[in-house]
């Protein structure tokens, strides 16, 4: 740097021998500059170790250099399930090297007033990552309508036309229902998650492909733990007689094995029990899980250059990509 001062726009444009607008655009990225003069701007630029102005590169370029997460949930779910945390570090994995920064959303107990979307829409972010998505929820329709880039981490249930990323929901569960057939238990059960969620209505139709009877002994959770020993309770009450289970979620299991503990059923002696996500979770319970593995860390990941892609006018780009699930069995089974 020559002097105590930084480097001005006009300072380059001086060693460059070129106009501050040539150097402005540049550095923007804009068309109508020759390579002889991009070249001496660059060059110039290195010598004098000038940095751009962030703020009025964005006021030219109308990107801010910022994405959103959205999670539709209420914090106090996000902070419980390690399903979140996953996908954060692979969000941010995503961004390595992006130069973009991460602005986390949380959904409210209200959404009526329109806050989220406002500020989605209103050039805070240059895109959107949406994850748990429930049925019926208008915020990708909003987006899409504004114009805002977006990607789902999950399969919309409803008909528009947004780009996802997902797990093969239904293949794993499959697999769980073949491996518990497999291992010779007779009467088995599900516990379903949410069915306003792909993932829920995924797991419950690859179950009951798999299944005889598949309509019968199926009760219904929420992505939580208590939710999962209240459905539990509600099997072992109607059928006694189970001896598999299978949960749609490995923090559904937890709360499973907390009732089947309280009812003097040992785990797997009296009934297995296999998961899905292979979450930390699977790894604290005694017995460990029997689960189906989803990389949850590279949804983030694939999700978010899915979406760095649409930013950079990459193309063609896939509608939706299905990553695969697989099998790891424990001690639950």
């Amino acid at each position: 740097m020559r002097g105590s001062q930084a480097p001005t726009l006009e300072a380059v444009a001086r060693v460059a021998g070129v106009s501050r607008s040539t150097v402005s655009r540049v550095i923007n990225n804009l068309p109508g500059v020759s390579k002889r003069a991009k070249l001496a701007v660059d060059t110039a630029i290195a010598e004098l170790r000038y940095v751009p102005n962030q703020a009025a590169r964005n006021l030219v370029t109308r990107r801010t250099n910022s994405i959103a997460l959205v999670v539709s949930e209420r914090g106090d779910r996000v902070f419980s399930d390690p399903f979140f945390a996953k996908i954060l570090r692979g969000v941010y994995a995503g961004m390595t090297g992006s130069r973009r920064q991460l602005v986390l959303l949380m959904d409210q107990e209200d959404r009526e007033d329109g806050a989220l979307e406002s500020y989605l829409c209103g050039g805070h972010v240059d895109g959107a990552v949406v994850v748990s998505l429930h049925r019926g929820d208008p915020l990708p329709a909003r987006l899409v309508e504004a114009g805002l880039p977006v990607v789902l981490v999950g399969r919309p249930l409803s008909g528009i036309k947004v780009p996802y990323v997902d797990s093969d929901n239904f293949t794993g569960a499959a697999a769980a229902a073949r491996h518990l057939i497999t291992t010779g238990r007779r009467v088995l059960a599900t516990i379903a998650g949410p069915q306003d969620m792909a993932a829920g209505v995924d797991r419950l139709a690859g179950w009951q492909a798999c299944v005889p009877e598949p309509a019968e002994r199926v009760a219904y959770s929420d992505f939580s733990v208590e939710g999962g020993a209240r459905a539990m309770a509600e099997l072992l009450a109607e059928f006694p007689d189970i001896d598999a289970v299978f949960a749609a979620a490995d923090i559904i299991a937890v709360g499973a094995l907390r009732t089947l503990a309280e009812h003097g059923k040992r785990v797997p002696d009296d009934i297995a029990l296999v998961g899905f996500d292979d979450s930390v979770l699977a790894t604290t319970t005694a017995p460990q899980l029997t689960t189906v593995r989803q990389d949850v860390e590279e949804l983030g990941r694939t999700t978010t250059w899915h979406l760095l892609a649409q930013l950079a006018g990459d193309e063609p780009l896939p509608p939706s990509v299905l990553l695969p699930t697989e099998l790891v069995e424990r001690s639950s089974t």
